[in-house]
C-alpha cells in the first residue's frame, strides 16, 4: 500500500519541528529580512508568512468539517481556486504590522497541531477532495511547512538533512502513488529513477523531493515532461 512508504515517520512531530524551524526564523528577523525576497516568484518573506497564517483558515475549516461552508464564502467575495485563495490572504495582511500576523499565524497553528495530534493519524476530517485521514493530511502540511521554510532561508542543522530528506521523498512518493500519476519512480539506496513519455532520468533524493514540490532550480536540465509529471504537492 502506498501509505506504507510513509510508517516509519511520525506526521505530527514533524509538523512540529518545521513550524518550530519558522517560529526561530521569523523571531530573529529585521525589518530587511522581512522584506527579502523568497523562492516564491512575487513574494517576500513577509508575503509568506501572511501566505501560512491565512492557510490556518483553511486548516480550521477541515478541523471543523465546514470546508464547504469556507469555499462559498470565499467565492462570494470573488475568490475562487487555492492561488486565488494564497493571494487573497497575502493581501488581506499587507496592511497589517508584522508582529500581529506572526502572533496569528503562532496561535492559529499552534490550535491546528494540537488538535491534529489529539485526533489521532486514523481520525477523517473534511478536506476539499472529502474526508480524509488526519495523519495523511498533517504530512501534506509537514511538506508544506519544509518547502516554504527553505523558500526563506530557514537554517536546517547538518544533524537533521538526512532524516528531513528522507521523509520528504517519501511523502513525494506516496503522493505521487496517491494521485496515480503517469511517472514510474524507482528508489535506490542513493538516488531516485524516474520515467515517463518515453524519458528517464536519475535524481538525487534532495533533487527528487525539489522535484516534487517544482523547486528545482532554473538550468537544472530535468526534461520537463518529467518536471510536469514530478510535481505533486505545489
Amino acid at each position: 500500500m502506498a501509505d506504507d512508504l510513509l510508517k516509519e515517520f511520525d506526521p505530527f512531530d514533524i509538523f512540529d519541528a518545521e513550524a518550530a524551524r519558522l517560529d526561530r526564523f521569523f523571531s530573529g528577523l529585521d525589518d530587511e529580512g522581512w522584506q527579502r525576497p523568497s523562492r516564491c516568484a512575487g513574494w517576500s518573506v513577509r508575503d509568506v508568512l501572511a501566505h501560512l497564517a491565512g492557510e490556518e483558515l483553511y486548516n480550521h475549516a477541515c478541523l471543523d468539517g465546514n470546508v464547504q461552508d469556507l469555499l462559498a464564502r470565499l467565492a462570494r467575495e470573488g475568490v475562487n481556486g487555492f492561488h486565488d485563495f494564497n493571494e487573497w490572504s497575502v493581501r488581506q495582511r499587507r496592511p497589517m504590522p508584522v508582529a500581529a500576523v506572526l502572533e496569528e499565524w503562532r496561535e492559529q497553528n499552534g490550535d491546528t497541531r494540537r488538535r491534529m495530534r489529539e485526533l489521532g493519524a486514523d481520525h477523517l476530517i473534511d478536506t476539499m477532495a472529502g474526508p480524509y485521514p488526519v495523519g495523511l493530511q498533517t504530512f501534506h502540511y509537514d511538506s508544506e511547512y519544509a518547502t516554504h521554510a527553505d523558500d526563506v532561508g530557514a537554517p536546517v542543522s547538518e544533524a537533521e538533512i538526512e532524516g528531513r530528506t528522507l521523509w520528504r521523498v517519501e511523502v513525494g512518493r506516496f503522493v505521487l502513488a496517491e494521485q496515480g500519476a503517469d511517472v514510474q519512480v524507482e528508489q535506490t539506496a542513493d538516488s531516485i529513477w524516474v520515467y515517463a513519455d518515453g524519458v528517464s532520468a536519475t535524481l538525487s533524493y534532495p533533487e527528487f523531493a525539489e522535484a516534487t514540490v517544482g523547486r528545482l532550480p532554473a538550468g537544472h536540465g530535468l526534461d520537463p515532461r518529467l518536471a510536469e509529471r514530478l510535481r505533486c504537492l505545489a
